[in-house]
């Protein structure tokens, strides 16, 4: 009996620390929240009963294939106390975390921990390395405000996308050869010739 109470006692303390702790389970970031998969922070980690804030995304829309953006994710007003974000990117473009209080989890960007609000905003700092060649890619950032009880009521987030032209922007952009095929001078000519020479052999086998 006496060896049992102790191995009672861990499990009642962890399921404490799991109770207590549910409120505090996202407070080091989390990925797939950005609304790249159509999930933001309100979707699972907080609720959406406080004000809504603002998120935007501040950073060149253009960039040379190869090249380093420097873009910030701002988060404003809102509950306001602290705040957290998640950054995603579509493409094999790279993103990498601009200081301390960000991390890379599974690819996206998300803070390390809770970072408290400055003047009604927040920021966080990130890089993008854009691919090799010409695309065009979408960003995509969700931004989280919080009210700093260490419950998940009383907070609020918002989202934003911005889209990013690489080199040309990929594709023909309207102009040049189309992909769609079948259709085109170039390739029209040579499809019509097939379809001539199929209705003349049809027709010397029914003359044969």
């Amino acid at each position: 009996m006496q060896s049992f109470l102790p191995s009672l006692k861990v499990a009642a303390t962890l399921a404490a620390c799991l109770v207590s702790g549910s409120a505090f389970a996202y407070a080091t970031g989390q990925s797939n929240y950005s609304g790249k998969s159509g999930q933001t922070c309100s979707s699972g980690c907080h609720s959406r009963s406080g004000t809504a804030p603002t998120v935007t995304i501040d950073g060149p829309t253009t960039l040379n294939p190869g090249q380093t953006g420097n873009y910030t994710l701002i988060i404003t007003g809102g509950p306001g106390v602290r705040g957290g974000y998640n950054v995603a990117v579509d493409g094999e473009a790279t993103l990498t975390a601009g200081g301390s209080d960000s991390k890379k989890l599974s690819g996206e960007l998300t803070h390390s921990q809770p970072k408290a609000f400055t003047d009604g905003s927040v920021r966080f700092a990130f890089t993008l390395v854009a691919p090799s060649t010409g695309t065009t890619l979408t960003l995509f950032g969700a931004g989280n405000s919080t009210n700093g009880n260490g419950e998940d009521t009383g907070d609020a987030s918002a989202a934003t996308q911005v889209k990013i032209k690489v080199g040309d922007g990929g594709g023909n952009n309207g102009g040049g050869e189309d992909d769609g095929g079948g259709c085109t001078a170039a390739g029209g000519a040579p499809l019509l010739g097939a379809a001539l020479m199929l209705l003349g052999a049809r027709l010397r086998r029914r003359d044969e």
